[in-house]
């Protein structure tokens, strides 16, 4: 049950066209594990914070450096050379009492991946590299959680959202893991535009409010300022999520 000042603080998104009482309940009960927690992954972990999900399971190796600072916004010049995953925990709080956060100072593997997607109700991916995106996917498509897919390149991002029990998983989408390039540019505005509509997503998925974009691919070309939307085909043949597996 909400409390009166619970209600008072998300009386904005409750109501005709977005969140009904019940949908805030249900993402009040709800957690989310985010990797990383980035220049997507950040600005999706802030918004689900600020929306009222109740735990978030954040997910972030390594120390803070001078050029994460151009997107990665649960960060600050304060927190150059720090481990990430505790400041960007502390932040996180910071900004909603009633959210609880649990920090991981590294990203999972294969059996953590599984053992975290099992007791969330969602997967937000969002890590540059296609072994973990992979991995994740994998992790949901077993635990039978639904999986927010984020990518960026440059000005471009995508969104995956996957039903791991009718649609297309990520190795469908990508039968061949592509060639990866370690310091790829990006535009922090980008990052966070499509961290934002990842954690959109979610909020949807979690208060059964809205409907989420289940077995689509979202593109938006910023630098053209063009977005489009196609259907993704699950694969009978695939190893993840195919009728033979």
């Amino acid at each position: 049950m909400l409390t009166d000042d619970e209600l008072q603080r998300y009386s904005r998104q409750i109501g005709p066209g977005v969140l009904s009482r019940q949908g805030q309940e249900r993402l009040r009960e709800s957690s989310v594990l985010v990797t990383r927690a980035g220049g997507m992954g950040g600005p999706a972990a802030l918004a689900l914070t600020t929306a009222g999900v109740g735990r978030i399971v954040l997910a972030h190796g390594g120390r803070m450096i001078t050029p994460d600072l151009n997107r990665q916004i649960l960060g600050s010049e304060a927190t150059v050379g720090e481990f990430r995953a505790p400041h960007f925990a502390d932040y996180l709080r910071s900004m909603n009492r009633y959210v609880e956060v649990e920090p991981l100072d590294h990203e999972p593997d294969d059996d953590e991946a599984l053992e975290i997607a099992a007791r969330v109700d969602a997967v937000l991916s969002c890590p540059p590299t296609f072994d973990e995106r992979l991995r994740l996917s994998r992790a949901a498509v077993d635990t039978s959680t639904p999986l927010i897919d984020a990518a960026q390149w440059g000005m471009m991002g995508t969104l995956i959202v996957v039903d791991p029990s009718r649609t297309a998983c990520l190795r469908c989408v990508y039968p061949q893991e592509p060639p990866f390039e370690e310091l790829f540019p990006v535009v922090g505005a980008i990052s966070a535009a499509i961290g934002s509509l990842a954690a959109l997503e979610a909020i949807k998925i979690l208060s059964g409010c809205g409907e989420p974009i289940f077995g689509k691919m979202l593109m938006y070309d910023g630098f053209r300022g063009r977005a489009s939307q196609i259907d993704l085909r699950r694969d009978p043949q695939c190893p993840v999520c195919g009728d033979a597996r």
